[in-house]
């Protein structure tokens, strides 16, 4: 029994191994993302120092490439750019207030998407509650879908995390699975999918919940003075903010940046290249032109956009995406450590399983999505060993909306924040906490973006 433990490779010893990196992950959760990485740290020294487990490959370039990402959306927000494209955000669903339920979800999707990142959603719950209560719509119907639709936009990004973690894998496995794929070929794939799981989340709810005027609790609320006068007489808006030129000129450096970055994805000559060790010549990886040129953005924000260079590390773009980082770090590292040990037993009995089942690797990606709250963390840690399992990577492009998990329990930011912001209580979480607001529409984009993407993958790719 105890020689059965101490050999590393043991069936027990194994069983004992994966029980100590759910146990991490469980428990890291507790406690945020920085939690997360720095208990999956615990993990990491019981498998190397107690079960003699060669410790993996941190992934370095991955974390590096958001590193200069979120350095960049950071500055961008210092610079009062974000804020600018909210701006422009309201005008058009004010301009629209009977459509915002289909409107409110394809907005924040379509900021999650240019800027990387579904925390610019916060700024626009108050404005998506103020526009549904003047044409008297149920708030929930599109703030619930508009939460929900600002992560899918995550896997839409050419510069979110997440994006930028998979195509990195993929570039790091070319090897294994003979061909890389950019981030246009990815997006080319994604974008659709994500897209067309948000639109069909936001017609469902066209017709979620009652209608205010025959909601019973609304209308018992309603009754309280001082209620009905918050309801009644508060407005959000950023409408009448006069920003300056420089704000808007940073909102154009960034856009710019992204656009290069996905020509630069497009075409390969127009990267520097290089002789590698066979004499023959390469082209500047996707990871460092990405490192590069937003590095490269976020300077010129910094100099020609009159930014506070000293506030640019408290933006909660920063804060969010380092956090992100040290997530990754963390988790990734430790689930490499135990899969490179074991990936030849692992492809022997598994990867029969996984090749005629592809969908499993849809639910696992899901699961430990939800365990780690970051479609980032969850690629970084999953993605390569179904690549290593021997799983087409058109199926690991087509199942990339499934590293949205976390809608399946309400305990995300920006869920919380869009309950918070929602003053009618009909966006909430139910008795039975599993029956909360977010559920459906989140369930119905992922499983959607799948469907989608997959059949996407195997035709375009």
């Amino acid at each position: 029994m105890l020689a059965s433990i101490l050999d590393p490779t043991s069936g027990i010893a194994i069983a004992l191994q994966i029980l100590v990196i759910l146990s991490a992950l469980l428990l890291g959760t507790r406690y945020g993302g920085l939690g997360l990485g720095l208990i999956s740290g615990i993990g990491l020294m019981i498998m190397v120092f107690l079960f003699g487990l060669q410790p993996g490959e941190p992934p370095v370039g991955v974390m590096l490439t958001i590193i200069a990402v979120i350095g960049c959306a950071a500055t961008l927000q210092q610079a009062r750019g974000l804020e600018v494209m909210m701006q422009q955000a309201e005008k058009f669903l004010r301009a629209h207030p009977e459509r915002i339920t289909i409107l409110a979800p394809l907005t924040t999707w379509f900021l999650t998407v240019l800027c990387g990142t579904g925390h610019v959603v916060y700024t626009m719950f108050p404005i998506i509650e103020d526009i549904a209560l003047k044409k008297g719509i149920r708030p929930e119907r599109p703030m619930a879908v508009a939460s929900t639709s600002a992560q899918m936009g995550i896997t839409a990004s050419p510069v979110s995390v997440a994006t930028v973690s998979l195509a990195s894998i993929l570039a790091e496995n070319a090897g294994l699975i003979d061909q890389a794929y950019s981030i246009p070929q990815i997006l080319m794939v994604a974008m659709p999918a994500s897209l067309s799981g948000v639109l069909l989340a936001a017609l469902w709810s066209l017709r979620r919940g009652k209608d205010l005027d025959k909601d019973p609790v609304f209308q018992e609320r309603m009754k309280d003075p001082e209620f009905a006068k918050s309801i009644n007489e508060s407005s959000h808006s950023l409408l009448d903010v006069k920003f300056e030129k420089s704000a808007v000129n940073s909102v154009w450096i960034f856009l710019a940046a992204i656009v290069f970055v996905v020509v630069l994805g497009a075409f390969d000559g127009l990267r520097p290249a290089w002789p590698n060790a066979d004499g023959v010549m390469k082209p500047l990886s996707m990871n460092l032109a990405i490192q590069m040129v937003m590095l490269f953005a976020g300077a010129m924000i910094l100099l020609f956009c009159k930014t506070d260079h000293k506030k640019i590390a408290s933006t909660p773009v920063f804060k969010a995406g380092m956090t992100a980082v040290f997530s990754v770090f963390g988790v990734a590292w430790m689930a490499d450590t135990f899969f490179s040990t074991h990936i030849d037993a692992l492809e022997e009995q598994l990867g029969s399983v996984v090749q005629a089942a592809p969908w499993a690797y849809a639910i696992v990606l899901l699961v430990v999505s939800k365990l780690v709250n970051s479609q980032a963390a969850a690629l970084t840690a999953i993605a390569p060993i179904g690549l290593a399992l021997g799983i087409d990577p058109k199926v690991i492009i087509g199942f990339y909306g499934a590293s949205y998990g976390y809608w399946i329990l309400p305990t995300y930011p920006s869920d919380l924040a869009c309950i918070g912001f929602d003053r009618t209580g009909t966006t909430r979480i139910g008795k039975y906490v599993i029956n909360h607001s977010f559920l459906i529409p989140g369930a119905i984009s992922v499983f959607t973006s799948c469907v989608v993407g997959s059949l996407l993958a195997q035709v375009l790719l």
